[in-house]
Parts: C-alpha cells; structure tokens; sequence
C-alpha cells in the first residue's frame, strides 16, 4: 500500500533510497535537505544538494529549511499529515515534536551494523579500523545519537582492499533497497524493532583534516587501512619533495625498511611492520593517476624517503 512519506536527506549517500521509494510508488509529499551552498569554478553559485537535484528531477517538492525547531518549522512538517518520514543522511538533528509527527514515526538508513560506530563518519571509521565488515541498519528514530530501535540489519563484507568510496557505494545501494521493506513491514504492523544492546557501543567522529597524513612508523596493515578509509575524501597523503601526495588506493607489499623508505622504485613503501605498495595517487594540483603514470613524472628510486 502506497505511504505518504517526507523524505530527508542531503548527500549522494541518500539519492538511491529516494529514487527506490519514489519508484515503489509512495507519495513523497515533501523532499526536506540541506539550503544549497556557494560553489562552481568561482564559488558564486548556489549549488543545490545532490537530493535537492534529483528531488526536482522527479517533480518532488523541496524545503531547504535552516532549522526545524521553530513553531513555524514544526507546523509546517506536521502538516503534510506523513505517514512516516525516511531519514538519510539529513545532516540536521530532529527535535522531538518531529520524530513524533508522523503517524508511523521516522525511519533511518545508517551505515553500520549498530551499535557500532555511530555518529558522524560510520564507513571511514569501519574501514580504518580493520573492521572485515559494515552493513546498514533501518532504525526507528528517537532523541539520541544513533540510539533508535533496530528494525533490519544486514551485512556484507569490507574486501582486504575496499576503499571508503566503494563501501560507500555498496551502502548506499543496500540501504535503498532494505528501506521500501522496512516501511512495508511497518505499515503493516509486521515490523519489530530491537533497542540496541548496551555492549559494543563505538563513535564514529567525524573525520579531521589533522589525522589525514599518513604515519609510516605504523604496521603495514594499519597505514593501509587508514589509506583507503580515507579514500577518496578527505585522502590520506604524504610529502616527496616538498610535493603533497594523495594516496586513493594501496595494497599490502612484502619487504622491511626504515619507515618511509621506497623499497622498489615502483612505489612500495616501508612501514613500522611490512610495508605497503601505493596503487593510485595524486599528486597535489592534478589529476588522480596510476602509480606507473606518477612515476613517469615523478620517479621515487629505491631508498628514496617520503614524508
């Protein structure tokens, strides 16, 4: 049975879970995100969300409101007499007149296996610390940080090499696709959420610029971990020549050094433990590039020393 249902959400993260419920046939009678941001080549123009712009594709009403906690703000919402409102990536804390305005409640799409790592950068902080896997949880809203009832969870597996963009991705796809059913359950009164247990509670903090230059004096494993789950934003880079570099992908490589130290003149790099070979990267100014490519311009001999 087709649902009225308010939409939120921001990034490209959220753009499947949007198209799968607007192709599900409910009526999305209202698609909220965040106001659009200067931006282009001089950073004059108002550039909208990625929501936003697929929102106006389908012919989906848009408010880009700058807080809801306002009378005005909670009028307005209540008034679109929701069945539920779906939550992804919305970037904005709802108060809890909202949450308690539709008739079934709010729904999120979260990007781990809860109550791991909530907060604000879930799959960076799953992949940087070795986890080998994520999944997405449906999650009945409430006050909290990532505190809701559990309604669906399901996992799948972080390759050895998976970077952030391509868990990114996967999660993006799988939340779209739980979403629909979660709503269908819930409509029905099939749906059973479970509050999340109290043991294995982590944050994931949002990611700061500081912690983006790679440390060689770490094991292999943990440099290659932070590699791609910084991949491919903000990027984990170092320094040859006064030239930063980003790394968008790596790979684990044999042999031992002085930490920093090119063992090969093809871009394995000693680590604290092991060592790491650096598969793509790009260097400050250009344009992202195989390692092979980069050396052609940039020869790192072996001995040489990164920073």
């Amino acid at each position: 049975m087709p649902l009225r249902l308010i939409f939120m959400g921001t990034p490209d993260f959220s753009v499947p879970s949007l198209v799968a419920l607007h192709a599900a046939g409910h009526e999305i009678v209202a698609v909220y995100t965040r106001e659009p941001k200067p931006g282009g080549r001089r950073g004059l123009d108002l550039v909208p969300t990625p929501v936003e712009r697929k929102a106006r594709e389908l012919g989906l009403p848009v408010l880009t409101p700058k807080t809801l906690r306002t009378e005005e703000a909670l009028a307005e919402f209540a008034a679109f007499n929701a069945d539920a409102a779906v939550v992804v990536a919305y970037g904005m804390i709802l108060p809890k007149a909202i949450l308690e305005a539709p008739r079934l409640g709010c729904f999120n799409v979260h990007a781990s296996l809860l109550p791991r790592w909530r907060g604000a950068a879930p799959i960076h902080r799953a992949i940087m610390a070795g986890d080998a896997e994520s999944g997405v949880t449906i999650m009945q809203m409430d006050e909290g940080l990532d505190t809701g009832a559990m309604a669906m969870r399901e996992a799948i597996p972080i390759g050895e090499d998976m970077t952030t963009g391509e868990l990114h991705d996967a999660l993006s796809v799988l939340g779209a696709r739980m979403m629909p059913l979660a709503l269908s359950a819930a409509d029905r009164g099939t749906l059973a959420a479970t509050p999340q247990p109290a043991d294995g509670v982590t944050y994931a903090e949002k990611i700061s610029k500081t912690e983006s230059r790679i440390d060689w004096s770490k094991p292999a494993r943990a440099v290659h971990n932070h590699i791609r789950g910084l991949s491919p934003f903000p990027g984990a880079w170092f320094e040859i020549d006064g030239v930063r570099v980003k790394v968008l992908s790596s790979t684990l490589a044999g042999g031992s050094g002085a930490p920093g130290t090119a063992l090969d003149d093809k871009l394995a790099i000693a680590c604290g433990d092991g060592a790491v070979r650096l598969v793509q990267v790009q260097r400050a100014g250009s344009k992202a590039m195989a390692a092979e490519e980069f050396l052609r311009g940039t020869p790192v001999k072996k001995g040489a020393v990164v920073g």
